[in-house]
Order: C-alpha cells, then structure tokens, then sequence
C-alpha cells in the first residue's frame, strides 16, 4: 500500500497523512493518532527513501572503531552496540558501523557527513586528548562520546566514573590485609585507562600503601597479553599477594595465567577484574570479583537516547551523564594469607 491508497482509505489528504505520519506539528493529535492506527492495520510502510528526503535526514548514526582496538572481540562492545542499534530502530534509525584504518584516520567522518551517510556518530575508546573529538568541534559535526577526555565540559558523553571503580578495588583488597597489589593496565593514552590507573593510585594513598613501580604492568587487552603479564609479575623477587586489571579482557588473560601456574585464586593471589567476564571465556564457571557498571545492553539504549538528544535538542545541551561502578564479590578475593 503506497501513501496515496492510505489518504483514500482515510478519506484524508495525502498532505495530511504525510504530515501526520512526519511529526509535523501542524497536524492535531485525533488526527495523528488515526493516521498511525490506520497505516499499522493496513500495513502501510513509509518509503525510507522518500522520508529521508522530506525530513533532510539520514535516519542513521554511524560508529567508528578501529579493527586494532579490538573492540569487535570484545562482548561488552558487542552487547552495547546491540542496545543502541534495538533503541534507534524503535525511532526509526538504523546504526551504521564503519571501518577506520587508525582511530587517527579523520577523513572518514568528513566521508559520513559528507556523502551523507549519517546524522550523528558516537565515538568510541576516547582518549585523553582526543583528535576526533577535537576535530568534529571543529567542523560542528554532531556527536557523542562513549567516554570522556582530559577536558570534557564542551561536548557530550556517557561515561563510567572510572577512578571511583579502582580505588572501590584497592579498598576492597586493602580490607582483606593485602599491601602489594599489582595494576595490570590498557594502554594509557586512553581516557578510562588514564582513569583507572589515577583511581588505582589515589585508593593506595588513602589505604597507607606504597606501590612498587614493578607492579605495574601493561598494556594487557586481550587473553594473550593478560597471560604474558601475570608471568612476569609472579617471576618477581617479590610478587603481589593481589592485582587489579582495569580490563575484562585483560582480567581473563590474568586468571588464565595464574591458573595454569597452579595458583590458588584468592588464597595466594587475589584478583580483582574491572568490566564484566564473559560467560564463553572458559574460566571453568570462576566466580570472579568485578567491579561492574549497568549492562552494556542498556548502556547502548541509553546512549542512543542521548545521541538522539544531540540531533534533535542542540541547544539544551551539551548532554553528558556519569555511572557509578559496583563492587561485586567473587571467589577470587580473600583474606591475605
């Protein structure tokens, strides 16, 4: 059914019904209603073609990550780029995932915007000074950043409060008697590494603790690279009784090490993971300790309302909210032995 065999159907104009189905204002609410009701018992569908034309809209939201970042091996990235593409589709918008050589690779969103492909882009793994960032300001190129920067106030993100998760961490192990806690990294040039590492240190301070400056140890972001780390840690003349990785990830690698040197997790050596362990990670069900934030399912609903906001309510912004993190216990933390 096209549009014009709807109007007859309504006994309405086709002006009208276009309009009522576009969200013009001008339509009454009775009117809206009946339009809506009549086009989804009837099985109209608008053309998107057309719509996008009439509205000057893409009706999508594209993301840019780079393959080295790994962010398609990791579920959470997975799980919030489901969220977000179920909550934009309930409005009418599709999610486009593009392919950057670099995350330095700038010409890209000039190519979105541009060709136009997209009406907004979130932008992933922030760092702390961030040239995209920088540069869609510049060209006021509509965004939101999955993460903050080393300045922040100008623009809008979601973000995790990141220092309060690893200093929750450092307290947690402090209570349990350990003093030489290890700090497994992702590379720090990342504004939530960044974070995580100031919260790591902060939380030593205010526990009395001294850091060894051969605790520390990255960048580990992945199974491999966690493995690699946690050998070298515990081959130390003095190993850690405990360690914190600021990554789900990472954090696998780290347990899968320290298992396959037959240590007793939470008995010899405590761990503490920050992110969510997947449940496929062949840990062999572990409970792990975690400091967790809201699922990444509904990370990405939430962000795609606040992408939404960046589109339609410019001037209301800059839009930015912060989650707090939970300490969740496992069987990999214990009272130092």
């Amino acid at each position: 059914m096209n549009i014009k065999a709807l109007a007859k159907e309504l006994g309405l104009s086709t002006s009208t019904v276009s309009r009522a189905l576009n969200g013009y204002q001008d339509v009454n609410e009775a009117t809206r209603k009946r339009v809506e009701e009549g086009a989804k018992a009837l099985g109209y569908r608008a053309n998107a073609g057309a719509r996008r034309l009439v509205r000057g809209s893409t009706e999508a939201i594209g993301i840019v990550y780079s393959a080295a970042v790994e962010n398609l091996g990791n579920p959470q990235f997975l799980d919030m780029a489901g969220g977000l593409s179920e909550r934009l589709h309930a409005q009418h918008f599709d999610l486009m995932l593009a392919v950057a050589s670099d995350e330095q690779d700038l010409d890209i969103y000039d190519r979105l915007f541009r060709g136009g492909r997209v009406d907004a882009v979130v932008v992933p793994n922030t760092r702390v000074n961030d040239a995209r960032v920088n540069y869609l300001l510049e060209k006021g190129y509509p965004f939101l950043a999955y993460g903050r920067t080393g300045d922040c106030s100008g623009f809008s993100w979601f973000d995790f409060d990141n220092e309060a998760g690893s200093k929750m961490a450092v307290q947690h192990l402090a209570s349990l008697g350990h003093s030489a806690i290890a700090y497994v990294h992702s590379p720090l040039a990342l504004n939530f590494a960044a974070q995580r590492q100031r919260g790591f240190l902060v939380g030593l301070q205010e526990a009395g603790l001294i850091f060894d400056p051969a605790w520390l140890a990255g960048p580990a972001v992945n199974r491999r690279s966690g493995h690699d780390v946690v050998q070298a840690l515990m081959a130390l003349p003095k190993p850690p009784t405990a360690i914190v990785v600021d990554n789900n990830l990472g954090g696998i690698g780290v347990l899968r090490g320290l298992l396959d040197m037959g240590v007793s997790l939470g008995k010899e050596v405590s761990v503490v993971v920050q992110g969510v362990i997947p449940a496929d990670s062949l840990l062999a069900g572990l409970d792990v300790t975690m400091v967790t934030q809201p699922t990444a399912q509904s990370t990405g609903e939430v962000m795609a309302d606040m992408v939404l906001q960046v589109l339609h309510e410019p001037a209301r912004g800059p839009f930015q909210l912060l989650r707090q993190p939970e300490l969740v216990l496992g069987q990999t933390s214990g009272n130092r032995t």
